[in-house]
């Protein structure tokens, strides 16, 4: 009986087994440690690839191997809206089983945190922010609530003892800037510079939450060290100037981050340095003599804004000229897509040569050199037959091959039917009167354990928006955009937007999905998608009767074809065929066999009748499917009203309307039959003889290894 358990990664073992574990020195799948690879000089790994192709299933998978063995942290970047929240979350996840408790970052974040307007929500917000900190680095005691509401009123009381002397000594003046003097702060035990600003002044704020913290949770000798390296960061920033006087640079850089822009900016790449300084000081020399595992950070969906600038700051800091040290952090990212455009001497590299004798080296100067691009990869026919080696039945010989032309070896699409084939298998294990529903053909109609149509949930999965996936269902029946405008205001499709179709269209850029708008191919172009969205269409069709019923939008879409003039009569025929009107289009393909004479008019004649026949089928509910059947010439009973040509012509798109189908199989005879009737063609036309004779010969191969069909050469 087929159980669940944690899934299994196919075709990413040269990444889980070879260059992770080289990176960070500890096995993948054993407790054993391996040599380190990159001594001096580690690369940031992007993993790239589209929506399912197993990005967020890589980075799982080496949580769930490597929690516990070393220190290791995994954050969804998509979720924080800027770096510093991510720097948040990375001192949170690593600090517990880092040796050193990040004492350059952390008056950083403090500072940044910390300071607020005076107002309640944001107060409490920013004390939330700190103590969680604080507890994490194992500076406080207690629940982070507790911790909280100590911090904001130690805070509260400081600003308004500050206040009160305010009142006192009236307006600040010089003595003000020589109590700011970062001399004049370390000498001082209490907060000295937040004693002349009133207690609503952001000024204030920074400076009590400073004092507050390096008088509590540090020594006196160490506070001045950490305040002088923000100080020779604002310097070195200021070309090596001198930094006014009574400038703090800690203050400095809560002020720049608050003010946004480019001045956030460099705030973040100062606290991104404090990190990756904090992780290289992290390791004591026995550590690296000993050579203890690297510590491990897993940054999904890089492609968000904060995820891709904590990149491009890790890079930056590694490609410094100066720099003597190399931190020891293993970055391993995700992002959707390729990689970002302006990674130009980043080193690109398959899955396959990860194996071996692979050694990464920087190429460039630039900061994108630091980078190793790792595409994922579909998976193979070979992955799928493992997949499915579970079974508790014995499974139909083509129903690997069949999965694997539905979805192109697509990660999350394979995982999801082969557990919906297994599924099934168990239910035929029960009770064989399932077993008719465990044919290639049937696979897009499994349903998931809990009963919802699989095809539906790998959707859902592929296209997150509910409302772009609802307008595209009915939109992907289109030829092209112009038809996809047309349908939809025949539809009446519902937005905001002026044209639905561009929408959606921009939609599915926006997800990768494609990287123009389609002028003449259908909006969703990438064959997986564009099979579960007509799969969908014709699941949820409602009827004849309605606008939105199968049978209404393929005649409307036959009709705009038509007005479209001679060049898209192909698109009127496929739409009359989807509409389930064979008859029709047989009589239109024969009119024109009969009709033309010259050469060229035979490759269009063979043009349209491949484009005809990939026609999506009908709905079973409107339509029993007899393509096979009637290919075969087991029904040309049916049609003794028309002639043994027009029969031949019946029986030759049947046969490659069925074959169209991703999922259905290839059948020996059925190819053959194909060649057959072309050639039977060929001899009763006087000049298109040599053009079907050459179609009699490449198109049953072609048809066999599920290949487009060629058109010859004239």
């Amino acid at each position: 009986m087929h159980t669940s358990e944690a899934p299994r990664l196919y075709a990413r073992d040269p990444l889980l087994h070879s260059l992770v574990p080289g990176l960070t020195g500890l096995a993948y799948a054993k407790r054993a440690r391996v040599p380190w690879e990159y001594d001096k000089d580690l690369p940031v790994v992007l993993l790239t690839g589209r929506h399912g192709m197993g990005r967020t299933a890589v980075l799982d998978a080496l949580e769930r191997h490597y929690t516990g063995r070393l220190p290791l942290a995994h954050l969804d970047t998509a979720d924080s809206e800027l770096v510093v929240e991510l720097l948040e979350e990375l001192v949170c996840a690593l600090a517990p089983d880092l040796g050193r408790r990040f004492p350059l970052l952390l008056p950083g974040l403090v500072a940044v945190a910390g300071g607020h307007r005076d107002n309640e929500p944001e107060r409490s917000r920013a004390a939330a922010r700190v103590a969680r900190l604080l507890v994490a680095c194992d500076l406080e005691p207690g629940s982070r609530t507790e911790v909280a509401q100590a911090w904001a009123s130690r805070v509260r009381a400081r600003l308004e003892e500050a206040a009160g002397r305010t009142e006192a000594e009236g307006p600040p003046g010089a003595q003000e800037s020589r109590a700011q003097h970062p001399r004049a702060q370390q000498a001082r035990a209490k907060e000295p510079s937040g004693a002349a600003r009133p207690h609503h002044d952001p000024h204030a704020v920074h400076y009590a939450v400073l004092a507050e913290y390096f008088e509590r949770y540090t020594r006196p000798r160490s506070a001045a060290p950490l305040r002088q390296w923000y100080q020779e960061r604002y310097v070195e920033r200021a070309r090596n100037t001198a930094a006014p006087e009574g400038q703090d640079g800690l203050v400095r850089l809560a002020e720049w981050f608050h003010r946004g822009g480019d001045y956030r900016r460099a705030a973040e790449q100062t606290l991104v340095h404090a990190f990756l300084e904090d992780i290289e000081a992290a390791r004591s020399k026995w550590q690296r003599l000993n050579r203890e595992p690297r510590p491990l950070v897993l940054l999904d969906n890089t492609h968000s804004a904060a995820g891709e600038r904590l990149i491009d700051l890790i890079l930056e800091y590694r490609a410094r000229p100066e720099a003597a040290h190399h931190d020891p952090l293993v970055v391993v990212a995700t992002r959707l897509g390729d990689a970002p455009p302006a990674a130009t001497e980043a080193v690109r590299c398959e899955l396959p040569e990860l194996v071996g004798t692979f050694s990464w080296r920087r190429t460039g100067h630039a900061p994108s050199a630091g980078l190793l691009v790792v595409p994922l990869t579909p998976l193979s026919r070979d992955d799928i037959l493992l997949m499915l080696d579970s079974a508790s039945v014995p499974l139909h010989p083509y129903l690997a091959s069949a999965l694997h032309t539905v979805t192109g070896g697509h990660p999350l699409a394979c995982a999801l039917l082969c557990e919906a084939v297994l599924n099934q298998a168990d239910a035929v294990a029960a009770g064989p009167s399932a077993a008719g529903a465990l044919g290639p053909r049937n696979l897009l109609d499994l349903t998931t354990k809990d009963g919802g149509p699989v095809s539906r949930v790998i959707l859902e999965r592929l296209l997150p928006a509910q409302h772009q996936r609802q307008r595209l269902v009915p939109l992907s029946l289109a030829r092209d955009s112009t038809a996809a405008q047309a349908l939809a205001a025949h539809l009446r499709l519902d937005g905001p937007e002026q044209l639905p179709a561009n929408a959606a269209a921009d939609y599915l850029e926006a997800e990768q999905w494609q990287h123009e708008t389609p002028q003449d191919r259908p909006l969703a172009a990438d064959p997986l998608l564009h099979t579960l969205l007509v799969h969908e269409a014709r699941r949820t069709s409602q009827g004849s009767d309605s606008r939105r019923g199968w049978q209404e939008i393929h005649g409307f879409l036959r009709r705009h074809h038509t007005t479209r003039g001679e060049d898209s009569e192909a698109d009127a025929l496929r739409h009359t065929l989807a509409a389930g009107d064979a008859r029709t289009v047989v009589a239109a393909l024969s009119e024109e066999y009969h009709s033309e004479q010259d050469r060229p008019s035979a490759l269009r004649w063979l043009d349209c009748l491949r484009y005809a026949a990939t026609a999506p089928a009908p709905p079973a509910v409107d339509w029993a499917d007899e393509r096979a059947a009637t290919a075969a010439g087991a029904h040309d009973d049916r049609y003794q009203d028309i002639d043994e040509i027009d029969r031949c012509i019946n029986r030759l798109l049947h046969g490659l309307w069925y074959l169209s189908d991703a999922h259905a199989e290839p059948e020996a005879d059925l190819c053959d039959d194909i060649g057959a009737e072309l050639a039977f063609l060929s001899l009763r036309h006087q000049t298109w003889r040599a053009v079907l004779s050459q179609a009699a010969r490449t198109w049953p191969a072609a048809a066999r290894d599920k290949r487009p069909l060629p058109l010859p050469e004239l």
